[in-house]
């Protein structure tokens, strides 16, 4: 093994001890197995801690508090204590899939992308139910799509750690902050990928942060959203919301097309997906018309990006 690990696997947990061993076992696992696992305890009051300490793996490192603290100190924690040429993000309640390590290395080493997500499944916890989620890959359509929200699932990421460390999560965007980071490393220039595979089932339960936290992260949401379109020289007014169709025509269709020509090669599916931010839902009988507008636009959009 090299002197240093080459991927660092960022794992805050607190009050996990229903879930936290499943996750620490998927990662020891792995098919690639150059890695540290650094497990940031947050002040535990269950079995948590002592389910980490039953793991006797050498490539195990702890960070343990006895005040929670929150995910922000927690994650910033971690990547300051990380050796890694990469950190890989994993929630403590997430099982990775045992290629998953292999994969995004080999992606990231030759060069690829920055930053590397990837598909995965969900498991809803109380019906059982497993699907398939529903991604954009390419740079493009990520970068694209961070206009109107958070295009990866935050526990598939990989990065290069450079990243983490230049760009650490801010208490200001807390309940949000995934989405702020993103947004953060779009405007640095950093590439996005997800890969295609489904490396990883994210879990669906009842007391997740994503679930509880509500409107505040609506709040740092909008913030950002506004601060993002603003750096890509794009104003305030052509916020992606629903409005009228004489509106559409003065802010959705220039808004398409200003995204267009600052980022090129989006997918007419993300400017699909994209412009019918600008439209109401339950349109009725005229859903036909708005579905045909939205098809319409988004494809003059993406010939247009190409074309420019």
């Amino acid at each position: 093994m090299a002197a240093h690990p080459l991927v660092s696997i960022s794992m805050p947990a607190f009050n996990a001890a229903k879930y936290i061993a499943s996750s620490i076992q998927s990662v020891l696992d792995q098919t690639y197995q150059n890695f540290e696992l650094i497990i940031y305890d947050d002040g535990s009051s269950d079995q948590t801690r002592e389910i980490i300490q039953s793991f006797s793996d050498p490539r195990i490192k702890t960070i343990l508090t006895d005040q929670n603290q929150g995910l922000i100190v927690a994650r910033n924690a971690i990547a300051k204590k990380a050796q890694g040429k990469y950190i890989a993000l994993l929630d403590c309640d997430d099982i990775a899939e045992p290629t998953r390590l292999e994969e995004q290395v080999a992606y990231l080493e030759g060069d690829q992308c920055d930053m590397c997500g990837s598909a995965y499944w969900t498991i809803n916890e109380q019906s059982g139910v497993r699907k398939k989620s529903k991604q954009k890959y390419s740079n493009a359509d990520l970068k694209a799509l961070l206009t109107i929200g958070s295009p990866f699932c935050n526990p598939t990421v990989m990065g290069k750690a450079e990243i983490f460390k230049e760009l650490p999560y801010l208490q200001q965007h807390k309940h949000a902050e995934d989405y702020a980071f993103f947004v953060e490393a779009a405007l640095k220039g950093w590439r996005f990928t997800n890969l295609k595979s489904r490396l990883l089932t994210y879990r669906l339960h009842e007391n997740q942060i994503s679930v509880v936290q509500g409107e505040p992260a609506r709040e740092v949401l909008k913030k950002m959203q506004l601060h993002y379109l603003e750096g890509m020289n794009i104003g305030s007014a052509y916020c992606p919301r629903p409005m009228s169709f004489m509106d559409r025509l003065r802010y959705a269709m220039p808004m398409i097309k200003m995204l267009n020509q600052h980022i090129r090669g989006i997918s007419m599916m993300a400017n699909y997906e994209i412009y019918a931010r600008f439209q109401f839902r339950g349109n009725g009988i005229l859903t036909p018309f708005t579905r045909l507008e939205r098809l319409m636009v988004s494809t003059v959009a993406s010939l247009y990006g190409r074309l420019a």
